[in-house]
Formats: structure tokens, C-alpha cells, sequence
């Protein structure tokens, strides 16, 4: 069985400003973190289809410390999809809805988690990044 996590975060900002939070590696290794140690993953994201990249962080004894991808959907500024790849393969979908006044919701939509410890793993992490995006975005 599949599950599906799906989070829904309202930021004040632009899409375009948004949109280059999750599309620019510098950015991204801004608020995208080691959940446990805080330290910023590094990347080499590009916002291109087909594009593979990982994430790096230090490794501990039940993981190696990397996340894979690759980039499967790049509609700017309002859809990207990648798969997502630590231990488990996901694909992980964000939609950008520009609501106006300044306001623009953020749509994820995580799929292909086996079990519930894992889902809200997922959701835990996403939570606490999206957190930090916020304050990518107010910089």
C-alpha cells in the first residue's frame, strides 16, 4: 500500500520569489537542513527535466547521508515535481497558487511512502522546512 502526504503552507511573498526558493541550490540549502543537526544540506539542484542532483549531509550510522532525485515536471513559476530518494523512492510534487494580497500558497503533494512511520517522518521534516523557508522568504 501507497500513502500520500499531502501540506498546504501560505507564504507572504511573490511566486516568482517563491519559485526561486525551490528551484535555486543556494536557496535551498538555505532552509532544506539535517532535520537532526540543523546543518544545511548541500546540493546541486537545477530546475531542468531529467536533471538528477542529491543532497548531502553527514552521514550517520543508519544513513548514508544522501538524498537522490531527479527532476520530472518544471512549470514555472507554478508546478515542480521530482523524485525524492533515501532509502524509500518518492515523488514529491509542489504547486504555487498566487491567492493575491500578497499571498501565495504552497501546495505538497508527497507520494509513494509505504508506511505510516514514514508519513509523518515526511510530514515532520516538511513541516520544519517549510518553516525555514518562511524565513528564507522574508530575507
Amino acid at each position: 500500500m501507497s500513502l500520500t502526504l499531502t501540506m498546504d503552507f501560505q507564504f507572504t511573498t511573490s511566486i516568482e520569489k517563491l519559485w526561486s526558493a525551490l528551484t535555486d541550490s543556494s536557496k535551498l540549502a538555505k532552509w532544506v537542513a539535517n532535520i537532526h543537526t540543523g546543518q544545511a544540506m548541500e546540493n546541486d539542484f537545477k530546475p531542468f527535466v531529467g536533471h538528477r542532483f542529491q543532497f548531502r549531509t553527514q552521514p550517520t550510522e543508519y544513513w548514508n547521508g544522501i538524498i537522490e532525485g531527479e527532476v520530472l515536471i518544471v512549470e514555472q513559476p507554478n508546478r515542480l515535481s521530482y523524485t525524492w530518494a533515501s532509502g524509500e523512492k518518492h515523488t514529491v510534487t509542489w504547486t504555487l497558487k498566487d491567492l493575491g494580497d500578497g499571498k501565495v500558497n504552497l501546495h505538497l503533494e508527497q507520494t509513494g511512502i509505504s508506511n505510516d512511520q514514514a508519513l509523518g517522518g515526511a510530514k515532520y521534516g516538511w513541516s520544519k522546512w517549510c518553516g525555514e523557508l518562511e524565513k528564507v522568504l522574508e530575507q
